[in-house]
């Protein structure tokens, strides 16, 4: 029981700052586009999730240049997944670890030469032309988060600098 509280009390913070965000400080009133933000953050709270792409022989994929890879091999709903994710996957590190950016595009690494902001807008845009039901509502906020990927990306390190002063606080509560 004290999982299940503390998941949707995470959810619940993971809202208010994405909301107040959003909306409050950057105009942006789209209830569907902040739900997707949220569920967006509660599935990269796990690990498996964040690097939920394999390839065929099933090992995990961890660049953004094997998962573009991987998604020209695949067909129809698989590759719009695939390109759903890397456009997740580009929009969470760009927005709320930026600094990890620096590793992950070391000189030694496939993604020395990726453009994270490019490839998420791209990917975004390549999942959204899915938009035969089911998928119609999802792909309209795809479409917006590929337009939007800068303005999205930025709202993140908002969203992420707000979560570290509530840290702060609670590290420091004197300060308050």
């Amino acid at each position: 029981m004290q999982i299940v509280r503390d998941i949707n009390a995470l959810r619940n913070l993971f809202a208010a700052t994405t909301e107040q965000t959003f909306q409050g400080e950057l105009g942006v009133a789209n209830p569907r586009f902040t739900d997707y933000l949220v569920d967006l953050l509660m599935r990269f709270l796990r690990y498996d999730s964040l690097h939920k792409v394999r390839n065929a022989t099933g090992q995990r994929l961890y660049e953004v240049t094997d998962m573009l890879e991987e998604a020209e091999e695949r067909t129809d709903l698989p590759r719009r997944e695939v390109y759903r994710h890397i456009g997740d996957y580009s929009l969470f590190w760009t927005g709320l670890y930026p600094e990890a950016l620096k590793q992950k595009q070391k000189s030694n690494r496939r993604d020395h030469l990726v453009d994270y902001f490019q490839q998420g807008k791209r990917s975004y845009y390549l999942a959204s032309r899915y938009d035969e039901a089911p998928y119609h509502e999802e792909a309209t906020i795809l479409r917006w988060l590929s337009d939007e990927f800068e303005l999205c990306s930025y709202g993140l390190q908002r969203v992420r600098q707000e979560w570290d002063k509530l840290i702060a606080e609670t590290d420091h509560p004197e300060h308050n």
